[in-house]
């Protein structure tokens, strides 16, 4: 959710397992307050809020510290989410994510589990191989300051690149949790659209794969022929670990949410 999306978390709340992992945005047009409202709202209802630290929009570590302080404040610090952003150029000290891991400051402020980013189908401006290198770099820093963490990668429409980059990091001794990033239910243009943005796959035959068209953009789509490949691909393929799921609401929070109830109700 975003640091507006307080309306749709009260609307969806009824809907949403008590505990559940909610992250927060670090978008440039919402600010200290706006953040730090979600994620006490997340916690006031009964969720687990996971606040974005976004480093390369940080201007100081001043600004790092007040961010982390007041999260701390209202008991929203001890789950995070450190993220490079998206930033040609870092506001502040922090190029990317590493960095501010690397400050030790964390765990200051009570934070005891740390999400990083992982990219299977990579990222549009940074190499493959610096992608792949920081990876292990976040995770041995983690291990390092004795801090959980949690890889939770950019949303997919294909679990073929999903499936291979899960073997390419356990074959490096990563057995850190990994969240594929799943789209929940929305419009096809919406989809099509955020994938564009995000240098995700979205010719017509992965998108034929997942379960809609290109030639009807009209119409709406959910997660089910993914979320259902990938379970059976998981369950084939003992060595790729502890795999979960993250849900990316481009549809809305309640949309879903149920979408995630009626699914498993089916599935049982």
């Amino acid at each position: 959710m975003t640091g507006k999306d307080v309306p749709g978390l009260i609307e969806a709340k009824d809907s949403i397992p008590q505990g559940t992992r909610i992250n927060v945005t670090f978008l440039g047009n919402e600010d200290l307050e706006m953040r730090v409202a979600a994620s006490k709202a997340v916690l006031d209802h009964g969720f687990i809020p996971v606040p974005h630290i976004s480093a390369r929009r940080l201007s100081s570590q001043d600004q790092l510290e007040e961010f982390l302080g007041r999260l701390q404040e209202v008991g929203a610090s001890e789950q995070v989410f450190a993220v490079g952003g998206d930033p040609a150029e870092p506001e502040g000290p922090y190029p990317d994510s590493l960095s501010v891991i690397q400050t030790g400051l964390l765990q200051k402020y009570g934070v005891k589990n740390v999400s990083i980013a992982g990219y299977p189908e990579g990222h549009p401006d940074i190499d493959k191989d610096l992608l792949a290198r920081h990876l292990e770099d976040k995770s041995a820093a983690l291990k390092e300051q004795g801090l959980d963490a949690v890889i939770l990668t950019q949303f997919a429409f294909d679990t073929d690149p999903v499936m291979a980059w899960i073997d390419s990091v356990r074959s490096k001794g990563i057995e850190t949790t990994i969240r594929i990033g799943t789209p929940g239910p929305a419009g096809i243009k919406r989809l099509i659209s955020f994938a564009r943005r995000f240098g995700v796959g979205a010719n017509a035959m992965i998108v034929k794969k997942y379960g809609f068209s290109l030639t009807n953009l009209m119409g709406t789509a959910g997660p089910d022929r993914f979320v259902g490949d990938l379970s059976s691909l998981l369950a084939a393929d003992p060595a790729s670990g502890d795999v979960k799921l993250h849900f990316y609401t481009f549809g809305g929070l309640l949309a879903t949410a149920d979408w995630a109830r009626e699914y498993t109700a089916a599935q049982s």
